[in-house]
């Protein structure tokens, strides 16, 4: 016949994948819920019960919490890749950062002749007429902007019969 305590207080991940009774002052219980028997069997796999039962008594209580999920983390990592771990994931993170930052930077450079290829136009559209000279008839210098007083221009002027 089953205890009723064994109902209340299931044990934790740890424990039911060790077989062993989960006492109340379990080292692994708060890190180890049994909802996640998975990340113990990782962490167990690649750095054993022992040891992470060491390491999270030797180390204090506020910092355990971050302990298990680092090692909860390499151990998942060296799951995947057994040679590199965690640091394969990083190398290859670096390399992405390494390659998106040249993208950012070729864009970057992108956008600012881009830019200036606008202020440009808009400098040579604001400077049209004021220059005299209208370069973009054929490539003859034709004056784009003639005074109203020159003799030239003026046809009673022209008249040689009033002088």
């Amino acid at each position: 016949m089953a205890s009723s305590s064994s109902y209340s207080n299931p044990p934790c991940a740890a424990c039911k994948f060790l077989r062993r009774k989960c006492l109340p002052g379990c080292i692994f219980a708060p890190y180890f819920p049994p909802e996640e028997p998975q990340k113990f069997a990782n962490v167990h796999k690649i750095f054993g019960a022992s040891n992470v039962s060491k390491l999270l008594n030797e180390i204090q209580a506020h910092q355990r919490e971050d302990a298990v999920n680092s090692l909860a983390y390499e151990a998942e990592a060296r799951m995947k890749d057994p040679v590199y771990g965690c640091v394969g994931a990083i190398s290859v993170l670096q390399r992405q950062v390494i390659r998106l930052q040249k993208e950012l930077d070729a864009t970057n450079a992108d956008l600012m002749r881009y830019a200036n290829r606008e202020v440009n136009n808009q400098q040579r559209n604001l400077n049209y007429g004021r220059s005299g000279i209208d370069q973009t008839h054929y490539g003859y210098c034709v004056p784009s902007y003639i005074p109203p007083n020159t003799t030239w221009n003026n046809p009673e002027a022209d008249d040689d019969s009033n002088m």
